[in-house]
């Protein structure tokens, strides 16, 4: 029995769309629209002011005032940059000492107390990510292990308000 043209159409628009999107649970889920291959790039880059060790050594630079009042930030953790971007987003990287799994743990747990609700993360070996909302704020942050700092990790924010 021949199929019909509807049935091989069905299933070539299937097989486009597995190979446009990918096909593997593994697969990572595509960036945030605000996510940007600058942004992931800096996440990574070692801070200014780092030791041979690559751990940050400079003093932190202050949240600046328009970072979400509420939203929880480590014990200790160092701001390294700061940036506005179009469209009200803010971009702060950090650096944290608290390891990889504890971060992960701290931003598990305290987000949602603090009114957080997390939505599409992934955690990988070396980093996780997620997306986040409030009544107020919409972002997302980024964890990235550090390679030359042993307990560092690269925490980095993006938030916006909402209208």
């Amino acid at each position: 029995m021949r199929p019909s043209s509807s049935a091989a159409v069905l299933a070539g628009a299937v097989l486009g769309l597995a190979a446009v999107t990918g096909c593997s649970a593994a697969s990572k889920h595509a960036e945030h629209p605000a996510a940007t291959p600058y942004a992931a790039k800096r996440a990574t880059d070692p801070p200014a002011g780092a030791a041979p060790d690559g751990c940050p050594t400079a003093a932190s630079l202050p949240l600046p005032k328009d970072f979400p009042e509420n939203l929880p930030v480590p014990d200790g953790t160092v701001v390294t940059s700061v940036e506005h971007r179009t469209g009200g987003r803010l971009v702060v990287a950090t650096v944290v000492r608290g390891g990889f799994a504890t971060t992960l743990a701290f931003l598990h747990t305290q987000l949602p107390k603090a009114g957080y609700t997390p939505e599409e993360g992934e955690v990988e070996e070396d980093d996780a990510e997620s997306d986040f909302f409030s009544p107020t704020v919409r972002g997302r942050w980024a964890l990235r292990k550090m390679p030359d700092c042993k307990g560092g990790v690269y925490l980095t924010y993006l938030t916006a308000a909402v209208s």
